[in-house]
């Protein structure tokens, strides 16, 4: 298969095309050149796309998706060479420590917004990591010396900035709220409704007005089937994963254990 009906037959919109295709050029890259290459940060959404690229090019080695923690959300795609083992993520992302007043309480999307405002676009960040009087940012090693030099506040809160060592991220804990309940189906829409704690014809609305996402992917059939190991989300509304699957109940309902981060 050549590129062009690759992309064909893995792109469903231009956007992606054009996205696919940038990571084609990388792996490319590796392969002719014998040296690194990487993406830039890739959503959740993208990450699965271009998995779904490399498999369908029968790819199923040489690269590393990393983000620079373990439950990295955002993650970049690096392609090594036959020369290299285990990718470095220090040669391609910086973690920057921004510090405030703990009295000044920031969000994520102050420290977004104020980033985007300068210009900054969203490839080059990873996750942003909120703490207490402090913020982590993880961005492409290209963009840090600017981050450093230009970073001066979020919002009106003044900043002091500096870069540390990926070892060195404070990422917050995880927070999870664990669901136990019983569907009458394994559709999308019922167990939405039980994840987001809402009626069955609500979970309807939301997944017909393209709100809702089974791993990663915008679905618009409420009766596509889930199964265990399956993420659902929700713009507005956050995430939750299928942690479990189990019988049935005497009055044939499926139990259920979900695990919904707050």
């Amino acid at each position: 298969m050549d590129r062009r009906q690759l992309l064909d037959r893995a792109a469903r919109s231009g956007d992606e095309r054009i996205l696919l295709a940038h990571v084609l050029d990388k792996y490319e890259q590796c392969a002719q050149r014998n040296i690194p290459a990487a993406t830039g940060f890739l959503s959740p959404a993208e990450q699965r796309s271009a998995q779904e690229l490399l498999h369908a090019a029968a790819i199923h080695s040489g690269f590393a998706f990393c983000g620079g923690y373990e439950r990295a959300e955002r993650k970049m795609l690096l392609f090594l060479p036959d020369w290299q083992e285990q990718a470095d993520e220090s040669a391609y992302m910086a973690a920057l420590r921004c510090t405030y007043r703990k009295e000044d309480a920031l969000t994520h999307r102050d420290f977004l917004g104020s980033l985007m405002a300068q210009g900054v676009t969203r490839d080059t960040l990873g996750d942003i990591l909120v703490s207490d009087g402090s913020c982590d940012l993880l961005v492409t090693r290209e963009l840090a010396p600017y981050l450093l030099q230009n970073v001066t506040s979020a919002g009106r809160v003044r900043l002091s900035i500096g870069e540390i060592d990926l070892s060195a991220l404070n990422v917050p804990p995880l927070s999870v709220k664990e669901i136990r309940d019983t569907v009458s189906t394994l559709r999308l829409d019922a167990v939405t409704a039980s994840g987001f704690s809402m009626s069955r014809g609500r979970a309807q609305e939301l997944i017909a007005s393209g709100r809702v996402q089974l791993n990663h992917r915008e679905t618009l059939k409420a009766d596509a089937p889930v199964a265990q190991g399956d993420v659902i989300s929700a713009r507005g509304l956050g995430k939750f994963d299928v942690a479990e699957v189990g019988g049935l109940s005497r009055k044939g309902r499926t139990a259920i254990l979900l695990r919904r981060y707050l």
